[in-house]
């Protein structure tokens, strides 16, 4: 409970953004005027003059998206040392971290996540650590199983030494011990512990190499089993028991992975997460979740104090913030952000506009959020609605039932319904969805392992609400975003947990293929949401979702349509110049001077925001250049794979992005160079690259050759220079050798592709 006349948790800061707001009204305001000429000429010109109307103003009302999500900025500043004074009690946490291949995600990765989390400056008491193997690999249980005894002497040795960076491999690799160091201090320091564990597990590769596979109970469940054919697995790996020897060492440390039959759907990440959800519920049931990825370790070892600041309630107003979302950062990311993934200016600029409106979205790693709001419980629950208001309506009255024993109770086949069948998990729910600050669980983590691996069973969900109305939504590759769209529709606020130091850090993907991969996730999982009956416009009409928090979600959402737009319009210089044809005003016209006004401006603006991040031009221009990479290739595709699945051709496939495992020093083949592999992916870039190349060259020849005056303009050579330009990495590709050369394959298919377009630039 909160103290009265406590010291405030968190302040709510207003960000002037008074000059932004202008650029961003000049933007708009030259982009409608460039449309409002362009309309009022149309008929003096032929079709590319249409299309080029058509995707300007759709550029225009992507402008618009942008200005109303960093319209108003909000940020806020957290005071961990207060929560003393108002809370005499914390609440407990469990956390998430999961992990799906061995191979993608080497074993050793997710071991120094797990120890950062272990080691946050949090009662060791309050915390519990699950672990979801999606693949239930042999060869991650044994790096776990390895570690626990790592885990022992590392958590105390931060904690006593105030250590700042918690992941054992950060650490070690840029701290050394000092000669005023403390005598503890160095005859604790555990360098050659770690080393020695990094050995051990990077020796193992296989479930042959594991020391006494055979002969260890426990690995008899790994036995002959497949990673996607095999029932539910749930090891205690470490246990605080109480009145132990060890307790207080460090927090509870549980092993899951999770049935799975070839019969049965698993809904990829989304699953995994309600597993992990029930599982703990059974076992620990906290009621504030940490989930992380495999690769994203805790970088600040007071997240949580900070994120408690932001969700609990203060002695005067009672938080309806759902969870507190971390940036994702990256921890030795490539100089100058050659991929254009590591997404610092969008995260600086959008995040604290769209918490000015009902907050930011959910990204699927570094989020602190309520439990009771995965179990969809709104923060009013006579808000609700639609299909499960009855429930919800009921659900208060259960509230009340537990200070009126007068008050309805719930039945259990109408629990049943909802959460499944175990009995222990809709008590652990219904006691979350109370309040009932004391769950009250068995001490003993053993007792209830046998009722984990039950809800952790491939079936546990059938004709329930999982993945719909409660838990992480399923329907979409993205999850973290429709999941984030249920919450906010709700009702519910979130909050960023923007820290210094940065909460957690990543590793953003490394070369073309990988960074590829990603985009092409997120663009297909985005374009699902908005075809579905989840998208945000439905629910700004038929639920609590702000009609401006609708249009900040569909930034997103429309990133696989963009790709469509941008295609046409990064082909219309190269079809102007091989048609003998124009798509932009001429030099003599007033239309030209808003066209270059709108470049220049547009340009500039965008500079400068990099510099004021801190960020140089180089990073700037990478991130340009990707963009237009991204949107023709990555994102095309992703477009393509839902329409295939809309015809019921084929449907979506999960990609897992593959992990870069970098030591500092290590000799790597210039990591920022652009790298290239047979995937489909590539086919339309190059092709984009081609044709551009191809047009600029034949319309510079037109010009040597001949004096008439009609025809393309400077405007037409400067626009397809500028896609060759951002397109570079293609060019050098076709010379290139290995992974930094573009396939044979795959030059042939763009080649087909130009064929094509130059045909139907020959009978235009």
């Amino acid at each position: 409970m909160a103290k009265s006349h406590a010291l405030p948790l968190n302040e709510r800061v207003c960000v002037n953004n008074t000059l932004q707001r202008l650029s961003d009204v000049v933007i708009l305001s030259l982009l409608l005027s460039l449309l409002a000429y362009r309309l009022a000429s149309l008929h003096r010109h032929g079709t590319t003059w249409l299309v080029a109307f058509v995707c300007e103003s759709w550029f225009a009302f992507i402008w618009f998206l942008y200005l109303n999500a960093r319209w108003n900025r909000i940020v806020y500043r957290s005071h961990p040392q207060h929560l003393a004074n108002t809370y005499g009690d914390l609440p407990a946490v469990d956390m998430f971290v999961t992990t799906a291949d061995p191979t993608l995600e080497p074993p050793i990765i997710t071991v120094d996540t797990v120890l950062s989390l272990l080691a946050l400056d949090y009662p060791v008491h309050k915390l519990a650590c699950y672990v979801s193997d999606d693949g239930a690999s042999p060869v991650t249980f044994f790096s776990f199983s390895e570690s626990v005894e790592f885990a022992k002497l590392w958590v105390p040795f931060c904690k006593k030494h105030g250590v700042r960076v918690r992941a054992p491999s950060v650490y070690f690799s840029s701290t050394e011990p000092q000669l005023n160091s403390s005598a503890d201090f160095i005859q604790e320091w555990r360098h050659n512990e770690y080393e020695e564990l990094t050995r051990r597990v990077a020796s193992v590769n296989n479930e042959d190499q594991i020391p006494n596979y055979h002969s260890n109970d426990e690995f008899k469940d790994f036995f002959k089993i497949e990673s996607k054919n095999h029932p539910s697995i749930v090891k205690i790996l470490w246990e605080n028991k109480k009145g132990s020897e060890q307790e207080g060492i460090m927090p509870h440390l549980i092993y899951v992975a999770r049935e799975k039959r070839p019969e049965h759907p698993h809904h990829y990440k989304a699953g995994a997460m309600n597993v992990l959800t029930r599982v703990s519920g059974v076992m620990t049931n906290a009621p504030f979740v940490l989930n992380v990825d495999c690769d994203m370790f805790a970088n600040n070892p007071q997240v949580i104090l900070h994120a408690m600041c932001l969700l609990l309630d203060s002695p005067d107003e009672v938080n309806n913030n759902a969870f507190a979302q971390a940036p994702q950062q990256f921890h030795r990311a490539l100089k100058d952000d050659p991929f254009g993934n590591q997404l610092v200016v969008l995260q600086q600029s959008l995040v604290p506009g769209i918490q000015g409106i009902q907050g930011p979205f959910y990204a699927g790693t570094g989020c602190l959020q309520r439990r009771k709001v995965i179990y969809g419980v709104p923060p009013n629950g006579s808000r609700f609605k639609k299909k499960g208001g009855k429930f919800f309506s009921r659900l208060q009255l259960l509230e009340c039932s537990s200070k009126d024993n007068s008050t309805e109770m719930l039945s259990s086949e109408e629990l049943r319904l909802f959460y499944g069948t175990s009995m222990e998990f809709m008590h652990s729910a219904v006691q979350i969805t109370a309040g009932i600050s004391s769950p009250g669980l068995p001490g003993d983590l053993s007792s209830r392992v046998a009722v984990a691996e039950m809800v952790a069973s491939c079936s546990y969900e059938f004709n329930t609400a999982w993945g719909d109305e409660i838990g992480w939504v399923y329907g979409s590759m993205t999850e973290d975003i429709l999941t984030s769209l249920r919450c906010h529709s709700m009702g519910w606020r979130t909050v960023a947990l923007m820290l210094d130091p940065p909460a957690f850090l990543g590793s953003a993907p490394v070369g073309g293929p990988a960074s590829l991969t990603q985009h092409k996730r997120w663009a297909t999982g985005l374009l699902e949401i908005l075809v579905s009956k989840k998208n945000p416009v439905v629910s700004v009409i038929t639920k609590e979702l702000m009609l401006r928090q609708c249009l900040a979600y569909l930034i997103l959402l429309v990133w696989a349509v963009r790709s469509i737009v941008e295609v046409c319009y990064a082909l219309l210089p190269a079809y102007c110049l091989l048609s003998n044809s124009t798509f932009l005003p001429n030099t003599s016209e007033v239309g030209f001077v808003v066209a270059l006004a709108l470049f220049v401006t547009y340009n500039i603006y965008t500079l400068v925001e990099y510099f004021r991040y801190g960020l140089s031009a180089r990073a700037w221009w990478n991130n340009q250049r990707m963009q237009r990479i991204y949107s023709s290739t990555a994102w095309l595709l992703g477009f393509f794979s839902v329409v295939i699945k809309l015809l019921g051709i084929s449907d979506t496939v999960f990609e897992i992005t593959q992990k870069e495992q970098r030591r500092p020093g290590e000799d790597v083949d210039d990591p920022g160079r652009f790298t290239f592999d047979s995937s489909p992916a590539f086919v339309p870039g190059t092709a984009v690259m081609l044709v551009n190349l191809w047009a600029f060259a034949v319309g510079l020849l037109r010009v040597l050759s001949t004096t008439d005056a009609e025809g393309p303009g400077i405007g037409e050579f400067v626009c397809s220079g500028w896609i060759l330009l951002c397109f570079w990495s293609f060019l050098k590709g076709l010379f290139g050798r290995g992974r930094h050369g573009i396939p044979w394959p795959v030059i042939g298919k763009a080649m087909v592709m130009v064929c094509i377009f130059l045909q139907c630039c020959k009978t235009a």
